[in-house]
C-alpha cells in the first residue's frame, strides 16, 4: 500500500480547508498565550500554497511538498511561519523525485521534519510547542509501521498519539515562543501550535486511509 501523488496533493488541500475553517478557533486558543494570529496566519500561508501547486512537476511529491514550504516562509509571520515552513521542506526534501510514497517513505520524511522543526525551534518535549505533538505522532507511526500493521492502521495511530500529545500541552508552563513570557500562567492553555500539527497529521489519516 502506497500513498499516491494525487493523495498528497488531497491531503495539502483538505489541510488547508481545515485551517480555513478553524482559523478563528486556533487564533483564540493563541490569543491566551501568544500574539493570537495563528489561525489567521496559517490561513493566508497554506492560500498561498494552494497556488503554487499547479506550477509544481507533475507527480513529484517532494517538488510538492517544498512548494508549501516555501509558501509558508514567504507568506506566514510569526514563529509559524519558520516552523511549519521547514517542517513541509523537509518532507520534500525526504521524498524529492518520488511519484509515491511508502510507509517507510512516509516514516523517514516524517523523521526529517520532526528534526528539522526541533533544529530551527530548539524545543524538547514538553516545552508547550507543536513538537509535543509531532514526537508522539511521528514515534507512534513508526512503531506501527515497523510491528507490520496496516498502512491506514498506522496512521490512525499517529493521529491518536498527536491528539494526546496536544491535550497534554493544556497543563505544561510554556518554555518556549511569546507563550513563555506568560510564566506560569501559560498553563490551563492548549498550544495552538500543536492543535495545528494535530489537524495536519488527523487530515494525513483521513485522507490515506484507504491508500
Amino acid at each position: 500500500m502506497t500513498i499516491a501523488y494525487d493523495d498528497v496533493l488531497r491531503w495539502i488541500r483538505d489541510f488547508a480547508a481545515e485551517i480555513s475553517d478553524n482559523k478563528q478557533y486556533l487564533s483564540k486558543l493563541d490569543a491566551a498565550i501568544g500574539d493570537g494570529d495563528h489561525g489567521v496566519n496559517m490561513d493566508r500561508g497554506m492560500q498561498a500554497a494552494l497556488g503554487k501547486l499547479d506550477a509544481v512537476p507533475e507527480k513529484d511529491v517532494g517538488a510538492a511538498l517544498k512548494a508549501v514550504g516555501m509558501a509558508l516562509i514567504s507568506k506566514v509571520g510569526g514563529a509559524a511561519g519558520p516552523l511549519y515552513g521547514t517542517l513541509f521542506l523537509q518532507l520534500g526534501s525526504a521524498t524529492a523525485g518520488k511519484t509515491e510514497l511508502s510507509a517507510q517513505d512516509w516514516s523517514s520524511a516524517l523523521e526529517s521534519a520532526v528534526k528539522g522543526v526541533q533544529a530551527r525551534g530548539k524545543a524538547e518535549p514538553g516545552d508547550k510547542t507543536m513538537i509535543d505533538a509531532l514526537i508522539p505522532a511521528r514515534d507512534a507511526f513508526r512503531e506501527a509501521a515497523e510491528g507490520g500493521v496496516s498502512l491506514g492502521d498506522a496512521l490512525e495511530r499517529s493521529s491518536v498519539a498527536a491528539k494526546e500529545g496536544m491535550e497534554a500541552t493544556v497543563p505544561l508552563v510554556a518554555r518556549k515562543g511569546r507563550a513563555s513570557y506568560l510564566g506560569e500562567r501559560s498553563a490551563g492553555h492548549q498550544d495552538p501550535g500543536a492543535t495545528s500539527s494535530h489537524m495536519l497529521l488527523r487530515i494525513a489519516a483521513e485522507v490515506w486511509k484507504d491508500s
